[in-house]
């Protein structure tokens, strides 16, 4: 079945910075829009980062000018990088593929950015 695997979460201090990445697989990967989205405890599961089939990006407000993110379509893989990163940060990370109305989540990888 289809799979979004997360990796590169961790404990980082404020200010430091992290590298996530999804690799998918069984989906043909080009055609999807990627995403990164992110939940807080007791918090709803808010969108981070887009990057479009083409390459175009979108960010939320909140990370503007701090993360990054980008696909390699040889690898199947969507990345997102975090800088300058902020103790309000902190949160599970999940990976999005999105394709018309066919949708792909990944389990999610922790951030957590304490001192």
């Amino acid at each position: 079945q289809v799979q979004l695997v997360e990796s590169g979460g961790g404990l980082v201090q404020p200010g430091g910075s992290l590298r996530l990445s999804c690799a998918a697989s069984r989906i043909t990967f080009g055609n999807y829009v990627m995403a990164w989205y992110r939940q807080a405890p007791g918090k709803q599961r808010e969108l981070v980062a887009t990057i479009s089939s083409s390459g175009n990006t979108n960010y939320a407000d909140s990370v503007k000018g701090r993360f990054t993110i980008s696909r390699d379509n040889s690898k199947n893989t969507v990345y997102l990088q975090l800088n300058s990163l902020k103790s309000e940060d902190t949160s599970v990370y999940y990976c999005n593929a999105k394709w018309g109305p066919t949708s792909y989540w990944g389990q999610g990888t922790q951030v957590t950015v304490s001192s």
